[in-house]
């Protein structure tokens, strides 16, 4: 089924990005008040500047069990609300939005990226000199500000809003509409998230999916094979909406803003106008536009003193990463081939040069994709279907 604008505009990211223009396609006027508000950019100096008019956003899955209901708390075998203490990250994704609004980048930053924690001052009033941690531990000692502080020095980008989604938000969403369809090329049976799934394509509730992007004890990749995993399940949720339409169903639709509005907190700057034109200018973002990647990795097991396994990111590739995106260059780049040389020159006729060129200009271009991204539209198991 091809996907009319409208779809495209409430489909056009993943599971945490995609409320956003489902939140302008429905209208905002009497709703915005219930979105939750963080101040994300409290006190933060010396930032990146705006180098286009391309928007980052950064989208942070939160463990908190806020919004979990008991029966939901011992389905996911978590504990209590208050067993948890403090919060972490989960998931930490950098989502660029190209400023002609047709192409989108999702990045993966793993939570154990080595990083140098700022000086900052913690909830006591207490100035914390600066000290080697994870990057989630950014998030757990100085919420939104501090990871985006972190999280900018790192890239020399300027994130613009800020997203943010806990356990509750992310289960409730997938159940709004009505599961999502995963596809596994080995048995999964982890100890942590207790999430048991034989090979094969599942479809899962809001319960089973959370276990399933937060699943790292199985197969030896730790959060690197998580990150995968959160990848895949981002491009089944694009998928899905934008080949059923599932979205345009008014009471699947309300209920999947409801969940939403309910657990997904944002940056007090992200207003009802910002939405709304958002959307409208990201008619053309399909599926096919959207590619996920992990940040370039040189060193997946960097053990530090007091911090533990850490990864360290390329000291080549991510620089060039966060180059292209704050030029807003393409990350994928498309080489045309070069018209083949004659076998001869003076003696080659013209119908034998115009054949040549016609061919070398049919001829499909090549694909450098020294980042390894993969689009939101391709199907890794080959065997989901909407």
């Amino acid at each position: 089924m091809k996907s009319t604008p409208r779809v495209r505009i409430i489909t056009s990211l993943s599971i945490g990005v995609v409320f956003i223009s489902a939140f302008a396609w429905l209208g905002l006027g009497h709703v915005t008040g219930s979105l939750k508000r963080v101040d994300a950019f409290a006190g933060l100096k010396s930032r990146p500047e705006k180098a286009s008019s391309a928007v980052n956003y950064l989208l942070v899955g939160s463990d908190t069990r806020e919004g979990l209901t008991k029966a939901e708390l011992k389905a996911l075998r978590v504990g209590s609300v208050a067993s948890a203490a403090g919060k972490r990250s989960d998931t930490i994704l950098l989502v660029h939005i190209s400023k002609s609004r047709d192409k989108a980048v999702i990045i993966s930053l793993p939570r154990d990226t080595l990083v140098t924690i700022p000086q900052y001052t913690n909830a006591s009033g207490k100035v914390v000199t600066p000290f080697k941690a994870k990057l989630n531990a950014a998030y757990n000692y100085g919420s939104a500000p501090l990871l985006i502080q972190v999280v900018e020095s790192m890239t020399n980008l300027r994130i613009d809003h800020y997203v943010e989604i806990n356990f509750a938000g992310f289960a409730h969403m997938v159940d709004a509409l009505g599961g999502i369809q995963v596809c596994t090329k080995t048995n999964i049976n982890d100890p942590k998230s207790h999430l048991v799934l034989s090979a094969g394509v599942h479809t899962l509730n809001g319960i089973q999916a959370l276990k399933y992007v937060r699943t790292r004890d199985f197969d030896g990749m730790g959060d690197l094979g998580r990150m995968q995993r959160q990848q895949q399940f981002m491009s089944s949720v694009l998928r899905k909406a934008t080949s059923t339409g599932v979205l345009l169903n008014p009471i699947k639709m309300l209920d999947f803003f409801n969940a939403a509005m309910a657990t997904v907190k944002t940056d007090s700057a992200l207003n009802s106008s910002d939405l709304i034109t958002l959307a409208k200018q990201m008619r053309n973002l399909s599926a096919s536009k959207v590619r996920t990647l992990t940040v370039p990795l040189s060193n997946v097991n960097y053990v530090v003193p007091y911090v533990g396994s850490t990864v360290i990111w390329d000291p080549v590739l991510a620089p060039q990463l966060w180059q292209r995106l704050r030029a807003d260059l393409p990350i994928v780049d498309v080489v045309k081939p070069s018209p083949s040389p004659s076998s001869s020159t003076k003696s080659t006729s013209k119908a034998t040069a115009k054949a040549t060129a016609k061919a070398s200009a049919s001829a499909s271009p090549a694909i450098i994709d020294k980042f390894k991204t993969r689009t939101a539209s391709e199907n890794p198991c080959g065997a989901l279907k909407y």
